[in-house]
């Protein structure tokens, strides 16, 4: 079956959702979910989402970004990111994000590792949640947006050059072709690939894999980030995060001994490595996370849905430590893309955690991910509207491209 839009957008994330938000709404979109909506990466962040807290901390948290990514960072995009990211705060109050805010209504700042100063928003410990329900729950309200479930797609449509739209598959097995003016692959991550993983199992790295088959350019593939500190469990699945935020608001890391053996708020490779290390050391499968330094109202109030999760695992985190071990979670590499998340295929972008824009250079910080998909993601719906043509005059091409 062949269908017809102006825009497709493969991924029902929050780089893909706010991505379809910015776009004209003449243009008819169309948007493919791999599994059900509720199957993204985006709903599974805990942190929160990081903002230029004002002028005068610009230079620290360009520092703080760059010094984490090992100065491997594009120094144009990490400028970019920051100095729009309160525009993206802004925006996501405007779709109803219901970020933590002192009494006075200004935003409430929590803290993460290898950041100089709190400067991230957040609501509870489920923020990636929090705005991807409330993004999706604006797109749902766009007449000129479809969103098509169980949908994957299995190839790019090119012809002469140019991406034309994809190639999909439903659940059912039935096999279309979606021809677009302009794609945006919004795919996700690489968790599912590993054995040990806080993504969800659908995420395989769909987009790069078809990318490199096109001859697109893909880079620093190998940046993958460990997440230092998911809930061990022996059960088989996806490795529950214990969000960075924790050691942010106190939590420390213990060995068997009882004893703090690194400071839990470096950059999450150097925490990583240590309880690696000690793992070795001690012979064990597991360290220690103790909120005993945590007070418990901030416990209750910050973190419900860890406190409800590992109560469910048999730990109460108000009175005792639970086991934590590294586990695969993000990926810094990925399809590359200029500032305006342009492909180097004609039609063709890239946002999220599928693209490679450089802010996060060779290891992320923390709470960057969701921000950076905001701010690329706008600005591909930008870059579209700025090059946007006819749509007769494509028609044409959508036959040619059949043939």
């Amino acid at each position: 079956m062949n269908l017809y839009y102006d825009v497709v957008i493969v991924g029902c994330g929050v780089a893909g959702l706010y991505t379809a938000l910015h776009l004209p709404r003449n243009k008819r979109i169309v948007m493919l979910s791999k599994g059900d909506l509720a199957s993204c990466d985006s709903m599974l962040a805990q942190g929160g989402v990081c903002v230029l807290r004002d002028e005068a901390d610009y230079d620290a948290y360009f520092e703080d970004t760059m010094k984490a990514g090992h100065y491997e960072n594009r120094r144009e995009s990490v400028d970019i990111m920051i100095r729009e990211s309160r525009q993206a705060i802004d925006s996501l109050l405007k779709f109803g994000v219901r970020f933590e805010k002192n009494p006075d209504g200004s935003l409430k700042y929590t803290r993460e590792g290898a950041h100089s100063c709190p400067r991230i928003c957040y609501h509870k410990d489920i923020t990636g949640k929090e705005i991807t329900l409330a993004l999706l729950a604006q797109v749902k309200k766009l007449s000129n947006v479809k969103i098509m479930e169980y949908t994957k797609m299995v190839d790019l449509v090119v012809y002469q050059g140019q991406c034309m739209g994809v190639a999909a598959e439903k659940k059912t097995g039935e096999e279309l072709r979606i021809y677009g003016e302009d794609t945006v692959l919004a795919t996700g991550g690489i968790g599912g690939l590993y054995e040990h993983s806080t993504n969800f199992p659908l995420l395989t790295g769909d987009a790069c894999r078809i990318a490199r088959k096109h001859g697109i350019t893909l880079e620093h593939m190998d940046y993958v980030q460990i997440h230092p500190t998911c809930l061990y469990s022996e059960r088989p699945g996806r490795n529950f995060l214990i969000s960075e935020s924790a050691r942010g608001e106190g939590a420390i890391i213990l060995n068997h001994q009882g004893q703090r053996f690194v400071n839990e708020l470096l950059p999450r490779d150097v925490v990583t490595q240590a309880i690696t290390e000690e793992m070795r050391r001690e012979g064990v499968a597991h360290e220690w996370l103790s909120f005993e330094q945590v007070p418990p109202e901030v416990v209750r109030n910050h973190f419900p849905n860890i406190y409800q999760r590992c109560m469910e695992e048999g730990y109460d985190i108000l009175r005792e430590p639970i086991p934590i071990v590294p586990a695969q979670h993000y990926f810094m590499g990925g399809i590359y893309v200029d500032s305006h998340s342009a492909t180097d295929m004609n039609h063709l972008y890239a946002v999220g955690e599928t693209s490679c824009n450089g802010v996060h250079g060779k290891n992320r910080l923390a709470s960057n991910s969701l921000l950076e998909s905001l701010v690329f993601a706008r600005r591909a719906a930008m870059h579209i509207q700025e090059n946007e043509k006819e749509i007769e005059s494509y028609e044409p091409n959508y036959h040619a491209a059949c043939c």
